[in-house]
């Protein structure tokens, strides 16, 4: 066995889903697909739960709808329409672990069959033009890092930032705290376990694009 991540990145067929599918995504994420505003948001929110299902299944080679979603929440538990992505298969959690990530309408998917020693993944897709809105150096980035992106040249500063914002939320992901800690709290350059992806599965990423991994 390897702790060495599966990387997927997938465009997103947003369209209307048939009931029968709709069932695959379980009763928590159907009433969060509910609650949407917008037809759009709430059928790419739904893409997202089957590519990751099929993503999952094809790993553990099973078919969909063996397997049960079941996201654990640190706070709420498990069984919750959001927090750590999982499955049941076969009446107990299926052994993988997994993370996934959504953004101009594609889905970042990382998995691992067997993790060995309690292996976490976090991953984290995200536009380039994501941070770029004043006020958000002093609300996301340490000292530290606001100093290297002053050292950057300007035409960069965008990307850079979502670069950034990219690892904290892979690492915060990985680690399940979340958005319940100050992100300006966590510095993400040089830190071990943590990186960008340029290309995943041998492919470059779309351009507007950034995605980090983490790991650990």
């Amino acid at each position: 066995m390897t702790n060495t991540p599966v990387l997927e990145l997938h465009q997103l067929e947003v369209q209307l889903v048939p009931d029968e599918r709709l069932r695959l995504i379980g009763r928590p994420a159907k009433h969060r697909a509910a609650r949407f505003a917008g037809a759009q948001d709430r059928d790419a929110f739904v893409a997202g739960r089957l590519a990751l299902q099929q993503f999952a299944a094809s790993l553990l080679d099973v078919e969909p709808h063996q397997l049960l979603p079941d996201y654990r929440c640190p706070l709420c538990g498990s069984g919750q329409d959001h927090g750590r992505p999982g499955f049941m298969l076969d009446g107990g959690p299926a052994p993988i672990a997994l993370s996934a990530s959504q953004a101009s309408g594609w889905v970042l998917l990382a998995g691992v069959v067997h993790p060995q020693g309690g292996l976490r993944l976090g991953v984290d897709l995200e536009a380039t033009d994501r941070a770029a809105f004043a006020g958000f150096d002093d609300v996301v980035l340490t000292e530290n890092e606001k100093r290297y992106l002053a050292s950057t040249p300007e035409t960069l500063r965008h990307e850079q930032r979502t670069r950034l914002w990219a690892r904290k939320e892979a690492w915060l992901k990985m680690t399940g705290e979340g958005l319940r800690n100050d992100p300006s709290d966590l510095d993400v350059l040089g830190r071990h376990g943590v990186q960008d992806l340029g290309t995943v599965g041998g492919r470059t990423l779309p351009e507007g694009l950034v995605a980090a991994l983490a790991v650990g």
